[in-house]
């Protein structure tokens, strides 16, 4: 298993997990990709993902698209201002991590941001029903080719992260299909992300603010400008290093719980150092809402009973957004 940095301790070293045998269906190299990510997991909650099959143009057009949309005046941004379903575009200011038990993040996020949900049309039953985050995808009209590129990607995901589940059953020694299960109709946001440059941050206020994720785990292409740090074990905050070509894959906060604390959801922030504009494409790849989150076989026993209480993830991620986003505290008060 390679390693980005050979000098430091092993859980301040992000791992490189190589997909190419995996996906090529080379004989055990399921067993053996597992096993790292499980270590990986557990020990630093981050990893990067090589051969991974998503073609770099692919990739590069998606960035470009959201600067291509961050790019626009703001009245037209504004006129997609994000919903109740957690869709559209979210202002600069209209976050603050509250849910953080890292650090008391009391100053509200640096970036704007447009979020992207699976596409569905007006006469989809969730629609109609108004069922929480099954609303329509709101696009900008002035950009041709923005929607086709950004759905293509949005797709392409979904498959990568369909293909990285059954690593994860083996990863927790769960049987076939498991979690693949628990993904149909999955809950996916597409968070296309823009940092300005040289913004001056007041004290405590960040990009984005310390914060751990809130659902499965979290895709994250390599941007051409840095800015993403996160706090390892001895508690001291480090650069993501470089890796080209390469996803940083981190462990969300209801697979954290979903393990019993055993796979690591790391604190992570977000800063825009330099004198250029930064931009983020994460991929939020999420459990379908209606799925109930209750403690695994084999992680708990006599010592480390079950520390949370079974819930949905609908329930987890509307108690998130409620503590981050203030359109969404509007709503409810």
């Amino acid at each position: 298993m390679q390693r980005v940095v050979d000098r430091k301790p092993p859980e301040e070293t992000i791992p490189i997990l190589d997909l190419g045998p995996y996906l090529a269906g080379e004989k055990n190299a399921d067993r053996k990709l597992a096993d790292q990510l499980r270590w990986a997991s557990e020990t630093i909650g981050f990893y990067f993902i090589q051969n991974h099959g998503v073609d770099q143009a692919l990739i590069d057009a998606t960035f470009h698209q959201a600067a291509r949309f961050h790019a626009l005046p703001m009245e037209q941004k504004q006129k997609l201002l994000i919903n109740r379903h957690q869709i559209g575009y979210l202002p600069m200011g209209g976050a603050k991590m509250r849910s953080s038990e890292v650090n008391r993040n009391t100053r509200h996020d640096l970036n704007e941001a447009l979020f992207i949900r699976r596409e569905r049309t007006s006469d989809d039953p969730d629609v109609i029903a108004g069922k929480p985050w099954r609303g329509l995808n709101q696009w900008p009209d002035t950009l041709p080719g923005f929607r086709d590129t950004v759905l293509s990607y949005w797709n392409r995901m979904e498959r990568l992260g369909q293909s990285m589940l059954p690593l994860y059953d083996l990863a927790l020694d769960m049987p076939p299909g498991f979690f693949r299960a628990r993904f149909e109709g999955a809950h996916i946001n597409l968070r296309l992300s823009h940092y300005p440059p040289d913004l001056a941050a007041e004290d405590n206020q960040f990009g984005i603010a310390p914060h751990t994720d809130s659902g499965f785990i979290t895709f994250l292409p390599q941007s051409a400008v840095p800015g993403l740090e996160i706090l390892t074990v001895a508690k001291q905050w480090i650069a993501v290093p470089p890796a080209p070509g390469t996803y940083l894959v981190n462990t969300g906060d209801i697979l954290h719980q979903w393990t019993n604390r055993r796979f690591r959801s790391t604190p992570h922030r977000a800063v825009n150092r330099s004198a250029h504009d930064r931009y983020a494409i994460p991929y939020f790849y999420d459990p379908n809402t209606d799925v109930m989150i209750e403690c695994l076989p084999g992680c708990s026993g006599p010592d480390n009973p079950p520390r949370y209480p079974p819930r949905t993830f609908a329930d987890y991620y509307g108690w998130f957004v409620k503590m981050n986003y203030r359109h969404q505290q509007d709503a409810a008060a």
